[in-house]
């Protein structure tokens, strides 16, 4: 039996990776979970929780599908990327998808083009229109200072641990992103140790890719590495 662990990432919750796991539940036997950080489910601001909690959970989750599986999958988006690395590095995975990881987070420059959109915006009257604003706001209304700093400790704690990854991995990346720049996704490929990995660019996708313009190909990408039986050695697409 496949069991496949789909991770959320940070001030977000289970629907960022909803039509991954949506597509694998109807078109695979699997046991395909996809749990709720703790502090996330709150409907609102999001409760103080220690960011080793995040982990915890995860790693709980892990383990009931290691009692019932003898194949592991784990996907991560953003800050599920970050701990997904960390399982795969320090449990046994057979294969690892790691969707705008965040080993490094915020991108300058497409930030401030994004800043620009919302300035035109703001002076043609239409900022309510513009969705990734009311995404940014929505966010940082939710969002307490002392969670940010948790964000921050795990990423700074987890990082070492992408140096230690052996799992057959695939990495998507948009190149629209502003949270997590490119540069983020070229240092994972870079740094892991896996004979098998994948390195993706999709060119108009930002952030939250699995709910974006290329969501397609997003799901086609995770389904045919999750699939494929054959090796995938040192591609890197765009």
């Amino acid at each position: 039996m496949i069991g496949c662990l789909c991770l959320h990432g940070f001030t977000g919750g289970p629907y960022e990776v909803e039509p991954i796991v949506r597509y694998l539940r109807e078109n695979t036997d699997w046991i395909v979970e996809s749990p709720t950080f703790p502090g996330h489910d709150t409907g609102g601001r999001m409760k103080y929780v220690s960011f080793d909690k995040w982990i915890q959970t995860a790693e709980m989750e892990l383990r009931a599908l290691e009692r019932q599986c003898d194949t592991i999958y784990i996907i991560g988006f953003s800050m599920g990327g970050m701990i997904a690395g960390y399982l795969s590095a320090s449990h046994k995975v057979d294969k690892l998808v790691l969707m705008s990881a965040a080993a490094y987070y915020v991108s300058p420059c497409q930030l401030l083009q994004d800043i620009k959109a919302m300035v035109i915006d703001l002076s043609k009257g239409k900022i309510k229109d513009n969705e990734l604003f009311q995404r940014y706001l929505r966010k940082f209304k939710m969002t307490p200072m002392s969670m940010t700093f948790q964000f921050r400790k795990l990423i700074h704690n987890l990082r070492p641990y992408i140096k230690k990854i052996e799992t057959p991995t695939l990495i998507l990346q948009g190149e629209c992103d502003g949270v997590v720049p490119k540069k983020s996704a070229q240092y994972i490929y870079d740094s892991i140790q896996s004979k098998k990995k994948q390195l993706v660019f999709l060119p108009q996708s930002k952030h939250i890719i699995c709910q974006d313009i290329e969501q397609e190909d997003v799901i086609h990408h995770v389904f045919h590495f999750l699939t494929d039986t054959e090796a995938i050695e040192g591609e890197e697409t765009s």
